[in-house]
């Protein structure tokens, strides 16, 4: 960690995937599952374009095919749609919810899971101390940086007590490293 933090420490941009819009933030954050960073960069913008200037009522109110137009599977936009109905309805102030107090909320959210709202913790309230432990990318850094081919749930959990209270940071290096393609090489 001591090499990323070295190298990448100083490229580390908390508030780029930030939103004071939760919806979008979300949306964002579903638009990113399962595909690639690139891709979903151009799927973002997409969708910010089709969205920008309109309220809840109408983002629900296009059609799902003119929203997977932008390059969205079917069941994307159900999720998205699912979030815009549910904070249309709902207001919650995350600042007064631990994290799983939050993610209780919103994995309710159809098409929400663990993932999503840990991104959200993240990103939307810059909590420093979450791990995801179902992040590709996350596992593959450790594994790449820290030369390991088996990664169990045992060994996994030692790395998240280690960097305990600052798992995000070591998340946002993690992923720095698998974007930048740096990772630590032995001497």
């Amino acid at each position: 960690m001591c090499y990323l933090i070295k190298n990448l420490g100083s490229e580390l941009n908390w508030s780029n995937r930030y939103s004071d819009d939760h919806a979008l933030s979300i949306s964002n954050l579903i638009i990113e599952q399962q595909i690639s960073f690139k891709a979903a960069i151009t799927i973002k913008k997409r969708f910010q374009n089709l969205v920008k200037d309109l309220d809840y009522n109408q983002i629900l109110n296009l059609k799902n095919d003119k929203i997977q137009k932008i390059g969205l599977s079917f069941r994307k936009v159900e999720y998205i749609k699912n979030t815009y109905k549910f904070f249309l309805k709902k207001s919650i102030n995350f600042d007064d919810l631990n994290n799983e107090e939050v993610i209780n909320k919103l994995t309710k959210i159809k098409g929400i899971g663990e993932w999503t709202v840990q991104m959200f913790l993240i990103f939307n309230f810059f909590r420093q101390d979450i791990f995801s432990k179902k992040d590709l990318a996350l596992l593959n850094s450790i594994k790449k940086n820290y030369f390991i081919k088996d990664l169990t749930s045992k060994k996994l959990d030692v790395f998240i007590k280690k960097w305990k209270p600052f798992n995000s940071i070591a998340s946002l290096l993690l992923w720095e490293s698998v974007e930048r393609g740096i990772f630590f090489k032995k001497e």
